[in-house]
């Protein structure tokens, strides 16, 4: 599913669940701002956004990042989040979910995760 199309129920889930440090209310003087890809570059999410009261940041889909010289920035080639979940992928207790319990599948992704971060360090060490 597009992730535009889920734009509504993230705002809604985010506006609604308990959260350690309460967001400071938009005013005039201090808007909440929301920063969204070239994937949400449609009519329907700007009306979104801008009913949940939030400023939205949107780059337009053919517009390219400009550096302060005005010449043109590569972005990064690979989202974080896309890479990290690459990297997860090749743990096959989390690429097939075998436990019932979500608990237990959290400590599953923890574990990977910290196996990951431990792997790079150690490689990065012997670079040095």
């Amino acid at each position: 599913m597009p992730d535009f199309k889920l734009l509504e129920a993230t705002l809604d889930a985010v506006a609604v669940e308990p959260v350690a440090v309460e967001r400071p209310a938009s005013t005039e003087k201090a808007p909440q701002h929301l920063c969204l890809d070239k994937g949400y570059d449609n009519a329907l999410a700007r009306e979104i956004v801008e009913r949940k009261n939030y400023t939205p940041h949107i780059r337009s889909i053919g517009e390219e990042k400009l550096g302060d010289a005005g010449e043109r920035q590569y972005p990064a080639r690979r989202w974080v989040v896309e890479r990290t979940l690459g990297w997860l992928s090749k743990c096959r207790a989390i690429l097939v979910r075998y436990d019932k319990k979500a608990a237990n599948y959290l400590g599953l992704i923890k574990v990977a995760c910290i196996l990951l971060w431990y792997r790079r360090q150690h490689r990065l060490s012997l670079l040095r």
